[in-house]
């Protein structure tokens, strides 16, 4: 059985705002395994995106336990999971969040110039690498504003790629893409998964839920089911 990298039990998560509680994860329990692609879904403020960003180290939960690589989150300083992020966790994001006044080749590069002791050479050689590897090469010198936006998004899941880590987390990564380049997004990942990282993807299409090989299905922030999704939808809708 493969190790379990993400082990995550009665996790939850409220938000404050004028005296209102808004509780935006209830108790969720999930296990992810090492290599596996695993798509999570449901409506519209189900609480998708923040177990994401909890998952990734950029919020913390109200309660409950999160263990990451077999090491206690709740037990990690603020510098420690600033390294891990860096190190061991590639993010891609639905807005590309790329920086307009830097090259695609410096935008790819910028995690790693955080990374102490990687020389200039490493980090040029890991930039053209993750590009030829998106079929961006040929771009480097370009800005964002110069992309179409399925070229944006290669250069979003190459700058995840340059830090080599262990798990890539992908938020609607083909939100804002049309058909054509949200396939050609999703092979890619396909493709990642096959050389042995583990996915986590936040999905509204069933058709890109679809290429994971499990899915979970979230309503009014909680996991309601896990398995194939047309038979989740059909669980809960009935």
């Amino acid at each position: 059985m493969a190790e379990t990298i993400i082990e995550i039990e009665q996790l939850t998560k409220i938000f404050y705002t004028d005296e209102i509680e808004t509780h935006a994860l209830s108790g969720v329990h999930l296990n992810i395994a090492r290599g596996e692609y695993v798509a999570m879904s449901g409506p519209s403020g189900c609480g998708k995106s923040t177990l994401l960003s909890i998952i990734g180290l950029l919020d913390t939960p109200t309660s409950g336990n999160y263990t990451l690589n077999s090491k206690a989150v709740a037990n990690l300083n603020f510098a420690d999971r600033s390294r891990i992020r860096n190190q061991e966790i590639g993010f891609i994001f639905q807005s590309f969040n790329l920086i307009g006044d830097l090259t695609v080749a410096e935008n790819v590069e910028l995690p790693l110039t955080y990374r102490t002791g990687m020389p200039a050479s490493e980090r040029k050689k890991r930039v053209q690498e993750s590009l030829e590897r998106v079929n961006m090469a040929h771009r480097m010198r370009h800005y964002p504003a110069q992309l179409s936006g399925g070229q944006q998004q290669r250069v979003a899941v190459a700058r995840a790629l340059a830090g080599s880590p262990s798990i890539l987390l992908a938020d609607e990564p083909t939100g804002n893409l049309d058909s054509k380049n949200g396939e050609a997004v999703m092979t890619l990942l396909k493709e990642l998964h096959d050389e042995g990282a583990t996915i986590c993807m936040v999905t509204h299409d069933p058709r890109f839920a679809a290429h994971a090989e499990r899915q979970i299905h979230l309503f009014d922030g909680k996991v309601v089911a896990e398995g194939e999704l047309s038979r989740l939808l059909a669980e809960v809708e009935g």
